[in-house]
């Protein structure tokens, strides 16, 4: 995914942004320089929305949660933005253990889910949990039916052969989707088999997508018949109308944390603190599910479930140690691991 970069006009969106639309009000409440990791739907939505709500301009940059860690490292001399929004929570530790994010400690935490506040207090309060997701399985249902091949179960099922050429993953220098999924596996097999597994699965693997979703927006396209995803994302495009089903591993999976950081020497902290307690209310939340129908867990207790989203208490689920594998080191030393014998492969 290329970096998006946004800003909100009322002209650019065909939006009512009430007081924050009037000659120099939005001036008066200062700017925030947001990056978000999440879609751009949803990204748009909360720029507007924030700055309906409260006056502060808003300025947004898109990109996936790998590529904004490496943005913010780039900049740590000289800071660009103020507050990173969503992506999931390891690249999110990685900044916050690297001391390039800052810690705060929003009067909404007590309306958090204990998940949340666990990656809050692991990443010595520099990084918060907005939401949660389970990896899994995407598949086109009518694609698989056409070949007859059957939809996958298991991670075993992916290695045999008739999957080969059908499986879409990303590429984790990029995505954060793809380290989870790196992670689960070591975490769920021991690093050897999970390294020896990566290597058997790359022979079945068609191409390594840039961004998280670029692999199940390939399943509902029928242009792959199997994605390593988010499974939210695949109920997503199941919604949109596409022949989409997903399933979670048998051996049990892992799970991301999406997170939020304030960058350590933001330019308009106090812009950027106010978005920070915003995105952690119950309203804020909804925007996930109701500006562009995604299906992730939502970290505000009061904030419902979104119609059709997976129950994460229903799938079975590894115990992720968020704080060993959010550690930049550890992340580093997996994906350079991952370049060395997996992505060099030849196919």
């Amino acid at each position: 995914m290329r970096p998006i970069a946004f800003t909100t006009l009322a002209a650019g969106l065909g939006l009512g942004l009430g007081a924050a639309a009037l000659p120099g009000t939005a001036a008066a409440q200062g700017t925030l320089n947001l990056y978000c990791s999440v879609q751009i739907e949803w990204c748009q939505a909360a720029a507007t929305n924030f700055q309906r709500d409260t006056g502060i301009r808003v300025n947004m940059t898109q990109r996936g949660s790998g590529e904004t860690l490496a943005a913010i490292r780039a900049e740590s001399q000289n800071p660009r933005g103020d507050v990173w929004f969503g992506g999931t929570g390891d690249p999110h530790l990685a900044a916050a253990e690297d001391n390039l994010t800052q810690a705060y400690e929003s009067p909404n935490n007590a309306n958090l889910q204990p998940w949340a506040l666990t990656q809050w207090n692991q990443s010595g309060k520099r990084a918060v949990g907005v939401y949660a997701g389970a990896v899994g399985f995407g598949f086109n249902t009518e694609l698989l039916a056409r070949k007859n091949i059957a939809a996958p179960a298991c991670w075993a099922d992916l290695l045999e052969p008739r999957f080969k050429g059908e499986i879409q993953v990303a590429n984790p220098n990029s995505s954060g989707t793809a380290y989870v999924i790196i992670a689960t596996l070591v975490q769920l097999m021991g690093e050897e088999q999970g390294f020896d597994y990566l290597k058997k699965l790359h022979a079945n693997i068609n191409a390594y997508a840039r961004s998280g979703t670029g692999p199940i927006k390939a399943v509902a396209r029928g242009e792959t018949g199997v994605s390593l995803s988010f499974v939210h994302d695949a109920v997503v495009e199941k919604n949109a109308g596409f022949p989409v089903a997903y399933a979670t591993p048998c051996e049990g999976t892992g799970y991301e944390i999406g997170s939020m950081s304030i960058i350590r020497g933001a330019r308009n902290l106090a812009q950027a603190r106010r978005f920070y307690d915003w995105a952690l209310t119950e309203a804020a939340q909804r925007l996930g599910y109701e500006a562009s129908g995604q299906l992730q867990t939502p970290s505000n207790k009061s904030a419902p479930l979104p119609p059709n989203a997976p129950d994460l208490g229903q799938i079975k689920l590894v115990e992720y140690d968020f704080a060993k594998y959010g550690r930049a080191a550890e992340r580093r030393r997996l994906i350079e691991r991952w370049d060395r014998e997996v992505g060099s492969l030849p196919r």
